[in-house]
């Protein structure tokens, strides 16, 4: 079986990562993601995700959850934690979809001169009319919404920051960059001055772009949380302080902590808290993590940055159905997907092959597979498909000529691994966040 572009698979593979923990069990009469057609001005053309739980205050607050390159909302939605945790306090999630393309797939702008003005175009101004959206419709507080994001979702969360300071309260950026890092679209990963490992600016320099994005603008800014790995070289671990010195600036803070910690092992906490004692910007650094966040707990860790961790207390504004006396132990698997799978395996190696079916009635525009990779094999190479991680519990996600798939229509994906002795094929496969039927 030939591999085809073994190393862009795995160099997507990593950009696209959107975090290992899958979300907890949710019950069975819990929301599900809805897709939003119409939200309003769209100028990047994106898509839109949204998790309502049924749990929920008269006015919750909105988060906006934006995923890796290469990656998709319904992926993120299904291979982060933030659903499970909006269930818990009773917040809406929003998950858009890039549609931009660049040298790792989909990823969102952060580049175009557009893009860095304050509606002044492309994405952002999509982002911002999704949350309009989530106000007007679900009752989403307009004085609590905050937005975070793993990658390019990271660079994006930084960049809504800068524009858009009256709206976001807080943010949470995994692996991003600062804002007004990159100078063009040729600057973008996998080139570029911004992630080659040389930019460094001076802490006034970077406040000054922040500034510069809405010149005159007097009012608060966001609260900020950064997370970087100590081994990422794909968004090199160095644009953390880069971060950290614009905006302790933008915030008027020393460029000196006021405390550190170690909140848990391999967790390295920094923070900067202003006169009254309110942390302002907090950094953490995840010692030997390369570019694979957030995992296990960092959601909840953003979550309790942002003050969301108060469960709601009023009842479901829609009550759910009511369960079964006796629920069943594994819900009944749906028919919108069907999967088949087979391994040829050598020695220490081997390769996978996925059929991909839609068995439903309706287009699928834009996919993401999830699995579970048995225990000891680990990719190195795939194609058709971006994959991300390489152990555990997998994302395939569409490349540019995959995206559709209509009803009874079929794509092929596959990967190679190594393995330690248990050449099985992959489980647990979910059609973004539904499950499949196999064989």
């Amino acid at each position: 079986m030939k591999i085809r572009r073994p190393l862009l698979s795995a160099l997507a593979a990593l950009l696209a990562v959107a975090g290992i923990a899958v979300s907890a069990p949710r019950p069975a009469f819990a929301a599900t993601l809805t897709e939003v057609a119409n939200f309003g001005s769209n100028p990047g053309g994106m898509r839109m995700h949204i998790y309502v739980p049924d749990a929920r205050p008269a006015n919750p607050a909105i988060v906006v959850a934006m995923h890796g390159c290469g990656g998709s909302g319904p992926g993120f939605y299904s291979g982060s934690e933030f659903a499970s945790l909006a269930d818990r306090y009773g917040f809406l999630v929003i998950y858009p979809s890039a549609m931009q393309e660049a040298g790792f797939g989909r990823c969102f702008d952060t580049w175009s001169a557009a893009a860095k003005q304050r509606n002044g175009g492309s994405d952002p101004v999509s982002i911002a009319s999704m949350v309009a959206y989530a106000s007007q419709q679900y009752g989403g507080d307009r004085n609590r919404v905050y937005a975070t994001g793993s990658s390019s979702g990271g660079m994006m969360t930084q960049h809504m920051l800068a524009l858009y300071p009256d709206l976001f309260k807080a943010g949470a950026s995994f692996m991003g960059v600062p804002f007004n890092c990159f100078a063009n679209a040729a600057d973008y990963p996998p080139g570029g001055q911004c992630t080659g490992g040389s930019m460094n600016r001076t802490p006034q320099q970077w406040g000054d772009a922040v500034r510069q994005a809405w010149p005159g603008y007097t009012g608060a800014r966001p609260r900020v949380q950064l997370w970087h790995g100590t081994n990422d070289t794909l968004v090199p671990y160095s644009l953390l302080q880069e971060s950290i010195e614009q905006w302790t600036n933008v915030l008027g803070l020393s460029t000196a902590p006021s405390s550190s910690d170690t909140p848990q092992p391999g967790w390295n906490r920094r923070r900067w808290a202003d006169q009254a004692g309110t942390v302002q910007v907090e950094a953490y650094s995840i010692q030997g993590a390369g570019h694979s966040l957030p995992s296990s707990g960092m959601a909840a860790a953003a979550i309790a940055f942002f003050g969301l961790t108060t469960p709601p207390t009023t009842p479901p504004t829609t009550p759910p159905t009511t369960p079964p006396t006796t629920p069943p132990t594994t819900p009944p698997v749906t028919s919108a997907c069907r999967v088949t799978g087979t391994v040829n395996a050598w020695n220490t190696g081997l390769t996978a092959t996925i059929t991909i079916t839609n068995a439903g009635s309706t287009t699928i525009n834009g996919w993401e597979l999830a699995f579970d990779l048995p225990a000891g094999q680990t990719i190195t190479g795939g194609w058709s498909a971006s994959y991300a991680p390489t152990s555990g519990r997998v994302r395939a996600g569409n490349v540019g000529y995959n995206t559709s798939l209509a009803p009874g229509a079929s794509t092929t994906i596959g990967f190679q691994a190594t393995h330690t002795g248990n050449t099985g094929a992959p489980t647990g496969y979910a059609l973004n966040g539904s499950p499949c039927a196999t064989g």
